[in-house]
């Protein structure tokens, strides 16, 4: 992470959760699909990442219950189409709810294909893959 902090905007995101054991075990799957691994674990936080901790599901850390931030969702990329589709249907699976089946969406450009996930504590999440043609 240090050698690449130049082309970074973000360090991290997290986003609270009031079961952690269910986040885990519904990110941790979903994540997979997209080559996203398990990087830290604690008792009160996970974080996932490609080598780094960039998306943490925590427990907040005023003990306070975690609640949802409206127009918040956190976009993971994905390298196929078929990456995409295997994240919404093994979400779905695990309880997520639908905000969005996967295909394209002619209104953020031609490249676009993606779905949208509500999480188990009602985080929106979305897996997207933009297709780009080589010239």
């Amino acid at each position: 992470m240090i050698e690449h902090r130049l082309l970074r905007s973000i360090c991290h995101a997290s986003v609270g959760t009031n079961d952690l054991t269910g986040a885990k075990s519904f990110y941790t799957p979903i994540l997979a699909i997209l080559g996203i691994e398990l990087v830290s674990e604690y008792e009160h936080a996970v974080a996932y990442g490609k080598g780094y901790p960039e998306f943490w599901l925590q427990q907040p850390f005023d003990k306070m219950p975690a609640t949802l931030g409206n127009g918040v969702h956190f976009g993971f990329v994905a390298l196929s189409k078929k990456q995409v589709d295997d994240f919404y249907h093994c979400a779905i699976a695990l309880g997520g709810r639908c905000n969005g089946e996967p295909g394209a969406r002619p209104e953020y450009g031609d490249p676009y294909y993606g779905c949208f996930i509500i999480d188990l504590d009602g985080n929106k999440i979305e897996a997207s893959y933009w297709q780009m043609t080589e010239k």
